[in-house]
């Protein structure tokens, strides 16, 4: 169960490495061919380099993830949380492209999941 979690936190946070990546390289114009304000553009980076820390932080935690419950619910709260934003800008903006509609789903769900999971190892460790 401890594995199998510790794997499954290695991989997903391949993803915010992938996309903070291609954010902070490659900005917000990558989402926007027609071209975007430069405050915009800047955010979008910043978040970007945030969104890097997050693997970072999962990364820090996956050798001992049994003992990291708190630090995995802040985790997982912030992407929820950012799934959350997600949420609102759909109902404010209208629906954004198929690819950010998959991350938001991800991130209302796979974040809940990772904190039963990690009590459930923790409980057995």
């Amino acid at each position: 169960m401890k594995r199998g979690l510790q794997v499954f936190l290695g991989v997903f946070s391949l993803i915010p490495v992938a996309f903070a990546l291609l954010g902070f390289l490659g900005g917000a114009g990558r989402l926007s061919p027609e071209g975007v304000a430069v405050d915009l553009d800047n955010q979008y980076r910043y978040f970007s380099g945030m969104y890097l820390v997050v693997a970072f932080l999962l990364w820090s935690i996956i050798p001992a993830i049994e003992k990291h419950g708190r630090t995995l619910f802040l985790i997982s709260a912030a992407i929820f949380i950012g799934g959350l934003g997600r949420v609102v800008s759909y109902m404010t903006m209208g629906a954004p492209s198929q690819d950010l509609m998959v991350g938001m789903g991800i991130e209302l769900v796979v974040p809940v999941l990772f904190i039963v999971w990690q009590r459930a190892v923790a409980a057995k460790a």
